[in-house]
């Protein structure tokens, strides 16, 4: 059950502040909120408390600061969950603009201008803090500083993310797209963030970073342990999921073509490969031993393979991940060498002096299984986009 109290006039922006269990640290923090919002923030913004299931006071006191303040309302969840009460409040929100920060304010407040800004003048659809971009200014322990990096590493390693922090709790998107996005979004907690930003680039939208000052709160309530693990599920969950996301009405990737229709085009682009590859073979082996002109055969037609099936079989045009998906093809070339060499190999043990077409055939059905394992690496590997590829903007901000 949710409830939602007090009203404003419409507001640009909305600022969520999911909150649990924190009487401490609200009223002062809403109360040090308002008056920045108030004197130094120039478009009109409501600041919206979002209690997802407080067994404390704090539920009593977002009513009263509502009643107190204008510009603040206060919504109450009998669920917890950060993402939960992030989605109820952006879904249920009349602005143009939904953000949310954390309710220590960690984050410097004068980020908040440069983090809208980009929304609003439509260079961006997603803008986030970022305690890791280039003039962000951080002040945390070594053991969250050396977490958070792994973290992200991790997610540039495995999903191929573009964005460089998170779960940096700032962040900001046209109301619009996120009412296209979090339906799609199925994590309610901590790990609510990477999959709302993860989804996001899928779907080709832009995603702007904006570096910030960040200072650690020594109070932090969050189990470690208990969020690394089940980001970890979730990051798995994503790497099993993935796929390119279309989103009505931003232009976002196409469909991933059916398996059938990639099969089929990729074995129409194999059938071209390997005659290249026979035709470069006889060509060379006539000059060097067969190692070297199956390696110097491979490695020729695999460029071009890799480009044919990049366009033809997986959907992908332009430059966006260009040297992304042809690493992926070499990957595909150093399986493709380990197996026909291989059976080259097990062929001269086996044949004293085998003929150039019992050689030629076994290399042939050896390249065929390797196709196999290739086109299961370049579906992993090769993401469908039918627009250019999200760019992670970074803005400088000026010290005030």
């Amino acid at each position: 059950m949710t409830a939602i109290k007090g009203s404003t006039d419409k507001p640009i922006v909305d600022i969520v502040v999911p909150v649990y269990n924190e009487e401490h640290d609200l009223e002062p923090s809403v109360r040090r909120l308002r008056t920045y919002l108030d004197e130094r923030f120039p478009f009109g913004a409501r600041i919206t408390v979002a209690d997802n299931a407080s067994t404390d006071a704090t539920w009593q006191l977002a009513q009263r600061l509502e009643a107190e303040l204008p510009g603040v309302r206060a919504i109450h969840l009998d669920q917890k969950g950060r993402g939960r009460a992030l989605r109820s409040a952006w879904l249920a929100s009349d602005s143009t603009v939904v953000a949310y920060m954390d309710v220590d304010l960690s984050t410097g407040l004068d980020a908040l201008l440069p983090l809208v800004a980009g929304l609003l003048s439509g260079h961006s659809e997603i803008a986030i803090g970022s305690r890791l971009a280039p003039g962000a200014h951080v002040v945390r322990g070594p053991k969250r500083e050396v977490i958070s990096r792994c973290y992200n590493l991790l997610l540039r390693t495995l999903l191929a993310t573009r964005f460089r922090d998170a779960q940096c709790g700032f962040k900001a998107l046209r109301t619009d797209v996120a009412r296209e996005l979090l339906p799609l979004v199925q994590d309610q907690a901590w790990f609510f963030d990477t999959e709302l930003l993860v989804l996001a680039e899928r779907a080709g939208l832009r995603i702007l970073e904006v570096p910030v000052d960040w200072v650690d709160d020594p109070d932090s309530r969050v189990d470690v342990g208990a969020t690394a693990l089940a980001d970890l599920r979730g990051v798995w969950r994503l790497i099993r999921q993935r796929r390119s996301v279309v989103l009505a009405g931003f232009g976002g990737s196409p469909a991933r073509r059916g398996l059938g229709s990639q099969v089929g085009r990729f074995a129409a682009v194999g059938v071209v490969s390997t005659l290249a590859y026979v035709a470069l073979y006889s060509l060379v082996r006539a000059f060097e031993p067969a190692p070297l002109a199956n390696a110097l055969a491979l490695i020729t037609t695999t460029v071009g393979n890799t480009a044919a099936n990049r366009r033809l079989t997986f959907g992908v045009r332009g430059r966006a991940d260009l040297v992304r998906d042809h690493m992926a093809g070499l990957a595909g070339l150093a399986v493709a060498l380990v197996i026909t060499t291989t059976a080259i190999a097990l062929l001269d043990a086996a044949v004293a002096r085998p003929g150039r077409v019992v050689e030629l055939a076994v290399l042939v059905a050896a390249n065929a299984f390797a196709t196999i394992c290739r086109f299961g690496l370049l579906r992993a590997l090769i993401v469908p986009g039918g627009r250019p590829a999200p760019t992670s903007i970074n803005l400088e901000r000026t010290p005030s």
